[in-house]
């Protein structure tokens, strides 16, 4: 990890391992990308699916909530974090001496578990393309991201990929779900006016969206490019809130895509949700493509975390080779788990965003008593009220869903 200044002077932003923002775009943007590659990924499509063969339109509901309670946190870990100038770990530290490190242990744990996920979701991404066996799939595509990380220049030309394979993956997305016709009508209506509504489906989403590691991805991205600071509140606030409405539209997409084909009354395969459900929405073509965006996803997806996860247990001193080192002995180490486990790829993933959706809460803490008792981490700011209440809010709403979520957890593994 590079210096940063902490007040948010100019940095060279030089990190090893990081996803970066493709040459020419701004930081504000290229943290926004971190933000979104880390989340979009195989847990992120996986769930969704799942969630909507299971709930239906009321699934609807679950979105909206997740997508407001994703908002309201980004916005106050974005602003905290971009105007203290400080990671989360180095906050929790200054917060409470030690605290910063007991997170950085919570977030390196969940960031395992995630990233078991996410080699798993390359491992269905290659048998969607090819019809290989999913854990042959994942241990070739892990070799490949060690691969990565051991090349010093692979990291551009993968954001270059990655950035192409987005736009790919939103116009697939657009593509099934007009084909697929969903009840749109239905959907709206039980946006509002749920059925039922599922405690640990919420909490699963959140933790796929903001949960675990990829609540601080983005924001680090910024503080590392020297763009943090009072100065920069106008980017920083543009930015938190844009990452989530790109992940928004990606999931409502998802969404109307498989529940147009689940409303005809196929039944979806349980191994591999969405890839079936394209299949069945756009034949052949909609399986291999969507097995090629899964991987992509899968594959981006577990270099952010390996960098995110590496970066909590590292600082600023760190030699960059050693930094390197632990990040491909973190990459290793999840595919060997992956491999033992044998547990289906698919409750991988949905345990993954779960269990990173229970660390939430604890991170999420430490940003919001920064705010309301350490005006002098943030310059004395003075930090809006109306944010203050949102966010204390929102912090009560992600405690009670995670209580109620441990329940759940234990169930999927029945």
């Amino acid at each position: 990890m590079t210096d940063s200044n902490n007040t948010g002077g100019s940095t060279k932003a030089q990190v090893e391992g990081q996803v970066r923002a493709p040459k020419g775009i701004g930081p504000a943007v290229g943290a926004v990308f971190l933000m979104a590659t880390s989340s979009i990924g195989p847990g992120f499509l996986t769930q969704t699916s799942v969630f909507t063969v299971q709930m239906g339109a009321a699934f609807a509901f679950a979105i909206l909530l997740s997508i407001l309670v994703d908002i309201a946190i980004q916005l106050n870990v974005w602003r905290v974090l971009g105007i203290s100038g400080l990671r989360a770990n180095e906050l929790g530290n200054k917060v409470l001496p030690g605290l910063g490190w007991v997170m950085a242990v919570l977030v390196f744990a969940g960031g395992a578990v995630f990233n078991i996920g996410n080699i798993a979701g390359t491992g269905l991404g290659t048998n969607a393309m090819f019809g290989i066996d999913a854990r042959i799939g994942g241990g070739i595509s892990a070799a490949i991201a060690i691969f990565i990380f051991l090349s010093r220049r692979a990291g551009v030309a993968l954001d270059r990929i990655v950035v192409a394979l987005g736009a790919i993956m939103i116009l697939l997305m657009l593509y099934v779900a007009i084909v697929s016709q969903p009840p749109v009508g239905e959907a709206l209506r039980q946006t509002v006016m749920p059925d039922n509504v599922d405690f640990l489906v919420i909490t699963t989403l959140i933790g796929g969206t903001v949960g675990g590691y990829i609540t601080f991805a983005g924001v680090h991205r910024l503080i590392d490019s020297g763009h943090a600071g009072k100065e920069n509140l106008k980017q920083i606030t543009t930015s938190s809130v844009l990452g989530i409405v790109v992940i928004g539209v990606m999931r409502v997409l998802l969404f109307l895509a498989v529940l147009g084909v689940v409303s005809t009354g196929v039944a979806l395969s349980k191994d591999n949700t969405a890839a079936h459900a394209f299949q069945v929405a756009a034949g052949d073509f909609g399986l291999r493509a969507f097995g090629l965006v899964l991987w992509a996803a899968g594959l981006s997806s577990v270099i952010g975390a390996s960098y995110t996860s590496v970066s909590f247990i590292t600082t600023q001193q760190t030699q960059e080779r050693t930094r390197n080192v632990m990040t491909v002995a973190f990459v290793a180490v999840c595919a060997v788990l992956y491999l033992v486990l044998g547990t289906a790829p698919q409750t991988l993933l949905i345990f993954a965003g779960a269990f990173n959706g229970l660390i939430l809460p604890i991170g999420f803490a430490v940003v919001m008593w920064a705010a309301w008792r350490r005006k002098d981490l943030l310059g004395n700011y003075k930090y809006p009220v109306w944010l203050l209440v949102i966010g204390a809010l929102v912090l009560v709403l992600t405690v009670f869903m995670g209580v109620r979520s441990i329940a759940g957890l234990s169930a999927l593994w029945a």
